[in-house]
């Protein structure tokens, strides 16, 4: 009975074996498929190491240049709320200005929030509150630098971070506020120029 057992014991560990040995090897081949797709696009995603796994893009050789982005996005809420936010009636305090402070904090801190976002050296960040009348409130960022890679998720973190914090500041009157069309309208700066976008 317990030389069965042990057989036993000896078959169930000689499948484990089996399956992980399996795992890995299909592991690998997914990662071979995929430094193939890799090298097949080129340079199209830099992101991507030679062998599929997620990188820091090295910009140690290129130029210091003055890059600019802007982004935007728009907060929808019940015209009431806006009345709110307008006469000061929210009772958390100052909605536009604590979401500007949480949108200057947070173009400084993509590089914290974002993975593969290199630290750099923000030289200015401006945030327009644009009061779009019965319902909504757009908010627009503008951040410059001085630096080796571009400002585009600066701008666009700030933009998320600033209508969270209206959000935030709001919800306990209005929940059913919607944080809609985050994107960038323009970037200036550095080897790929200008992009800017069509409305």
């Amino acid at each position: 009975m317990k030389r069965d057992e042990s057989r036993g014991k000896k078959t169930r560990a000689r499948s484990s074996e089996l399956k992980s040995r399996s795992s890995n090897e299909q592991l690998g081949m997914r990662n071979e498929e995929q430094a193939t797709r890799n090298q097949e696009r080129g340079s199209d995603f830099t992101h991507f190491g030679e062998h599929g796994r997620a990188k820091m893009v090295d910009v140690s050789e290129k130029d210091r240049t003055a890059r600019e982005a802007i982004a935007k996005g728009t907060v929808k809420m019940k015209p009431e709320t806006l009345k709110r936010i307008k006469s000061g009636g929210i009772k958390k305090g100052d909605v536009l200005a604590v979401a500007q402070v949480a949108g200057i904090m947070a173009a400084k801190k993509t590089h914290e929030l974002i993975p593969m976002c290199h630290p750099l050296q923000i030289t200015g960040v401006d945030i327009d509150f644009i009061i779009k009348e019965p319902d909504q409130i757009e908010v627009e960022v503008a951040v410059k630098t001085t630096d080796r890679t571009g400002v585009e998720m600066e701008a666009l973190v700030a933009v998320s971070a600033a209508a969270l914090t209206i959000y935030d500041m709001c919800k306990a009157v209005d929940r059913a506020m919607v944080i809609d069309d985050i994107k960038l309208m323009k970037k200036s700066g550095g080897k790929s120029g200008v992009f800017e976008r069509e409305e």
